[in-house]
């Protein structure tokens, strides 16, 4: 039997309480029209991209760091919190755009293409104002990058109901030319999601990027190199899995799953994960990075919004997790958090806390 945590999450029900629990009728911008043909706006002078999945250049495996990598432009070996997701990508880096081959179909994609698609990919769903061109603008769904991306059909946009923000996901073609363009030999690599899954969630998860800039700048602040990022899903998948272990060839199967409390427990400490009232709590994100002393750490992270009452807001807090107190989106809609506010989102009030 197959599990998908992505399908169910246990907070939907508390997080929700206040709204309407009828679906939403979401606007994936198919006014924005595609043309037939993938190769339309592919430059003409587009420079080759001659990388497939068994070429790779040198990556940070063997102590180069792709920041190094003579292909970024000089300005842009500074920090910048997308780098993460593209170290182990063999796609353009530059401002010219250049051919990317997969699966018999032509791309053309420039450096900040390539960041924006890895990016998209490892946080699922983005909202464009928190993406950036070439020319470090927000991208707009009609023009620049994200439409160039849209026409090669490598990403879709959704509207989140009842705002302004358009929600970027990978399309499957978009997931296909990450992964056949990576290093094959990475360890804990990261990984990469298409399609938008969590539709009612959209609110919500379009903010867990912003959390991870927040949280990024700080890390970067004190020297750590961040490796990759685990969203609720990909932690789920992993529990689900585990959990259901002994269960897939029992004829008996009763849908309980052959585990003990104290088995739990134990798995949940493994992965150092809080565990209370009798169940595993799984944060938002978490950021995975080296510090500079060479050890290992995490970061756990949760988005919490106006929605977050009763006895799942007490449940986040005993967690532990480091909660980002998001904004509503909604327009004149009211912002949560508190301390801090402004920024590039907007004005959106924003925060961090312990």
């Amino acid at each position: 039997m197959d599990f998908d945590p992505r399908d169910y999450d246990s907070r939907d029900e508390e997080r929700f309480t206040s709204r309407d629990n009828s679906s939403h009728d979401f606007d994936r911008d198919d006014d924005l029209r595609l043309p037939d043909d993938r190769g339309r706006d592919r430059d003409d002078d587009a420079r080759e991209l001659g990388r497939g999945p068994g070429d790779s250049r040198q990556s940070n495996h063997d102590g180069q760091d792709s920041r190094d990598d003579a292909r970024w432009p000089e300005h842009e070996r500074n920090y910048d919190p997308r780098e993460a997701f593209t170290r182990d990508l063999n796609l353009p880096r530059g401002h010219e755009r250049e051919i990317v081959r997969d699966r018999n179909r032509e791309y053309t994609l420039r450096g900040s293409e390539t960041r924006t698609l890895a990016t998209v990919g490892a946080f699922r769903v983005v909202s464009s104002r928190d993406l950036r061109d070439h020319h470090d603008r927000p991208l707009d769904p009609r023009s620049s990058d994200l439409r160039h991306l849209r026409e090669q059909r490598l990403v879709e946009t959704v509207r989140v109901p009842g705002t302004r923000e358009h929600a970027v996901a990978l399309t499957r073609d978009g997931r296909s030319l990450l992964e056949h363009h990576r290093d094959r030999d990475q360890g804990d690599r990261q990984t990469f999601w298409h399609g938008v899954k969590r539709e009612r969630e959209l609110e919500h998860d379009v903010q867990v990027y912003r959390a991870y800039e927040r949280a990024a700048e700080s890390l970067a602040e004190r020297g750590a190199q961040l490796e990759r990022v685990m969203l609720d899903h990909e932690l789920k998948r992993e529990y689900q899995s585990w959990l259901h272990e002994r269960d897939r060839d029992r004829d008996d199967y009763d849908g309980h799953p052959e585990r003990t409390a104290e088995e739990i427990e134990s798995w949940a400490r493994e992965h150092d994960l809080p565990y209370f009232d009798d169940e595993v709590h799984f944060p938002d994100l978490r950021i995975e990075y080296q510090e500079p002393d060479g050890r290992w750490n995490h970061d756990d992270i949760e988005v919490t919004t106006e929605h977050y009452r009763g006895a799942h807001a007490a449940s986040v807090a005993r967690s532990g997790f480091s909660c980002y107190g998001g904004s509503s989106l909604r327009i004149g809609g009211r912002s949560g958090g508190g301390r801090s506010g402004g920024g590039r989102h907007g004005g959106l009030a924003e925060e961090f806390w312990r």
